[in-house]
């Protein structure tokens, strides 16, 4: 009998930790077009569009001026208040999108899935990367309000900490997808898990320094800093308001946690996603 030669041979991966990256960067003109399809169809019914990627951070930072800023008088380590929260914000906005957008994965595309196949890792990359766009949007919005108050006389002590603006965007979005890639993984089977994230996510980010500096919990919570600093985004965060801003906690050893955790946090969302991605059409 001949024996056939074929072009591509498809087989489930034996070894627990293969990654299987090298597969996605086969595959990376399917990943850019991807990405392309998340920036034009997300509002391309809509009447505002890409607006609402202003919208939705002014609103909210009025909102916690109004809440935090005025009511509760929560300090912003004498920082302009618009400023403080939309630094917040604009790093919250895309971790936590990357997140609940990653978290429903198998669920979103499913029919797609069970129909051809191609590196399933490819949809949650697209979506880190697609949601740059919306981040570099915000962080627009973040420089024009930044700009204002310079013109107003106020001055901002930049630090040499904005260097790490790059890594602090990677550490973001490696957070984002390694915690979704896990949640992702366990809704195939555990369907009801997807009603928590939303509210999970609400939680999330009261325990995260945006609508509070760092330094107010040292001074008048020291018992609970222990139950921030271990949350991997407050070094993130905190080293942003820093660099851009000049007030903020930055220490290396909180820093690195981070850059840990996230190594960590995104190999086992890859490594159990790829291992989900095997079997997940007979269970979902």
């Amino acid at each position: 009998m001949d024996q056939k030669e074929w072009d591509i041979i498809i087989q489930p991966n034996s070894k627990l930790f293969n990654l299987n990256l090298k597969e996605v960067w086969r595959y990376k003109d399917l990943l850019n077009m991807y990405v392309k399809r998340d920036i034009v169809t997300l509002y391309k019914q809509t009447i505002l569009g890409p607006l609402w990627y202003l919208i939705q951070p002014l609103t909210t930072t009025i909102m916690f001026m109004f809440v935090f800023g005025g009511i509760a008088g929560i300090s912003t380590d004498g920082l302009p208040q618009p400023l403080f929260y939309m630094a917040g914000i604009l790093c919250w906005n895309y971790f936590s999108e990357c997140l609940t957008r990653c978290a429903d994965t198998f669920n979103a595309n499913q029919n797609v899935f069970g129909k051809v196949y191609f590196p399933r890792l490819v949809v949650p990359l697209s979506i880190a990367i697609s949601s740059l766009l919306k981040m570099a949007i915000q962080f627009a919005l973040f420089i024009a309000i930044y700009l204002f108050y310079i013109f107003q006389g106020y001055s901002p002590q930049v630090t040499w900490y904005i260097l790490l603006f790059p890594l602090l965007i990677i550490l973001l979005a490696g957070l984002g997808l390694g915690f979704g890639l896990l949640i992702s993984s366990m809704t195939t089977k555990y369907r009801d898990l997807k009603f928590l994230v939303s509210f999970g996510v609400q939680l999330w980010m009261y325990i995260t320094p945006v609508i509070y500096p760092l330094s107010v919990l040292k001074n008048n919570y020291p018992q609970y800093v222990w139950a921030i600093v271990i949350n991997p985004l407050t070094a993130v965060i905190e080293t942003f308001k820093i660099g851009f801003l000049g007030q903020g906690t930055f220490s290396w050893t909180y820093l690195i946690y981070s850059i840990i955790f996230t190594i960590f946090i995104m190999t086992w969302g890859i490594v159990t996603f790829n291992k989900v991605q095997r079997s997940f059409m007979d269970t979902i």
